[in-house]
């Protein structure tokens, strides 16, 4: 099999037709939700979200983080 020689859809099919044959049918749905493609550009968003931190405002809220979990030792 030759992907470089497939189209698109041919790959997808085959692709399909690979992932029920190993993960059965609602191992291969599964699948799929995982790898959906979404939309956004997270690229181009995350700064919105993330803005941007020093190393130490990271470090300090991994530490943040660390100490406040529940019956884990730290």
């Amino acid at each position: 099999m030759n992907a470089k020689a497939m189209t698109l859809n041919e790959i997808r099919r085959t692709g399909i037709e690979l992932l029920t044959q190993n993960l059965g049918a609602v191992g291969m749905v599964r699948f799929l939700q995982q790898s959906d493609l979404g939309w956004g550009d997270y690229t181009k968003e995350r700064q919105q979200w993330l803005g941007n931190p020093s190393l130490a405002e990271i470090a300090d809220g991994i530490k943040a983080m660390r100490k406040n979990r529940p019956n884990k030792a730290n």
